[in-house]
Order: structure tokens, then sequence, then C-alpha cells
């Protein structure tokens, strides 16, 4: 039980079950049901779960030398091998059952996967840093409306706002780790920026892509619509002064749960992806 409960954490769990949840949300509202429903859910959480391990394998001696304490591989319930093995399984299975979608939402699945590795393995440490987010969430839902049936192109504000709040959950997720990565030679974009510059752009990322799909679903209810408008603004708040000791460990979190609730608040709305 020890060991499976490094391996799920070494996932990053919070993430890996928040993007799981959105994208098996977004897919109801694309039409998706049944047995197809449950296979990108369960692709999508492969997918994840690789980029996690990936990480986790990739950074052991990284998160080592700062002593990440929260880190399973840091506290040697896991060893890097045993992640690289686990991140490569799922990777594989990831292509197999994002694939077996359709060979159109199957690639639109896995260029978020392809841009998590390569966020990993190397493109964290350069000012490309946001690219991979940026690529990688605004493929995510194209790729789950493409899964209905039919193939359908996603609209382009989904597709952005996708993208934005990708970029947002970049600035946000390493916020706390600005001072440890300098330490070990990470540059990414937010390093380079500083950690106040950093906070300003993700809260006006995380504003701007909750604000353009409210807008896109204009078919909505307006209850719903402003609901996730005003579920936005505490959040906002948050990823603005996310620059600051105090409020830097919470903007990531924080963004997490309003892009789950924002998708459930839409979905109950009765929105329609397609």
């Amino acid at each position: 039980m020890v060991t499976l409960r490094a391996f799920a954490l070494a996932t990053h769990l919070g993430p890996t079950v928040a993007v799981t949840l959105v994208s098996t949300l977004l897919a109801v509202a694309a039409g998706l049901s049944g047995g197809r429903l449950a296979l990108l859910c369960v692709a999508v959480l492969a997918g994840q779960a690789s980029i996690g391990w990936s990480n986790d394998w990739l950074d052991a001696d990284r998160d080592r030398a700062v002593a990440r304490a929260d880190k399973p591989v840091v506290q040697g319930a896991v060893e890097p091998s045993g992640l690289r093995t686990a991140a490569l399984l799922a990777a594989v299975l990831s292509v197999i059952l994002s694939l077996a979608l359709g060979v159109v939402p199957g690639l639109l699945l896995l260029v978020l996967v392809a841009s998590g590795w390569a966020y990993n393995a190397g493109l964290k440490r350069t000012a490309a840093s946001v690219v991979p987010y940026v690529t990688g969430f605004g493929a995510l839902p194209a790729g789950v409306v493409a899964a209905a049936p039919g193939t359908p192109v996603a609209p382009w504000w989904l597709v952005a706002a996708g993208g934005a709040l990708g970029a947002a959950a970049h600035f946000a997720n390493v916020a706390p780790d600005l001072e440890d990565d300098r330490v070990t030679g990470v540059r990414g974009l937010p390093h380079r920026l500083g950690p106040t510059a950093s906070a300003v752009i993700g809260a006006l990322l995380l504003g701007g892509a909750t604000a353009v799909l409210v807008w896109g679903l204009d078919d909505v209810p307006a209850v719903a619509r402003w609901g996730g408008l005003v579920l936005a603004v505490p959040v906002v708040v948050v990823a603005a002064l996310a620059g600051t000791p105090r409020f830097r460990r919470l903007a990531f979190p924080a963004l997490m749960v309003l892009s789950v609730l924002v998708v459930a608040l839409l979905v109950a709305g009765g929105a329609a992806l397609t």
C-alpha cells in the first residue's frame, strides 16, 4: 500500500485528477457517453499519469538536491527506475487508448501528452517553458470534442480558453518552486520575468480564459454564465497575489478547482460544444 500510494502521489495527483475530470465533463457536453466516454477518461488519465511519473523520474536528482520532502522519490518510497518504467508504460497505454477513439481525436489528445513530456525533458529550463502548456491544453478540448460522433471541430473560443488556462496554470504551478528551481538551474519564462510579473500575467490569463469560455457559451442560461464569472473572481485575485510568499502555494490548487467548477457549472447549464 505504501508503494501504491507513492506511485499515485508521483502522478502529481491533484492536477491529474483535475485534468481528467475536466476532460470527462467536456466529453459529456460534447455528447459522449457509455464506453466511449469511459475510453476517453482512461486515455486522458493514462497520459496525465505518464507526465507526472516522467517529471518525478527526470527530476529525481534535482528534487533530492533541494530536499523536496513532498516527493515520494525523495522520501525513498519509490525509485527513479520504477517511475521511468511506469511513465513509459503509461505513455504507451495513452497512445493506444487515444488512437482507439479515432486518428483525429487521438492525435489531438496526444499533443497534450507530448507537450508534457517535452516540458519535463528540457523546455522547462528555457524561455519557451509556457509553450507546452499552451499547445497541450489548447489541443485537449479540441481532442475531446473531436471524439464525439461525426468528429466535429471544436469552436475557436474553446481552444483559446484551454490554451490560456494552460498558460495560467504554468505561472501558478511554478510559483512555489521559483527559489528551488533557480538553485538547480531551471530558468523558465516565469523565472526570467520574476514572481510579481508572473503572478500578474497568470491572473490576466486566468481571467481572460474564464471570460472567453463564458462568452463563447452564449446559449447557456445567464445564471450559469454569471456563476462561472463569480467563481473566477477570488481565484484571479489569489493568482495575482501568487508573487507573494503567503499566496504562492494557493494559486495552482485554486486554479484547478476553478477549472472543474466552471466546466461543471456550464455542463449543468446545458452547454453544448458540438
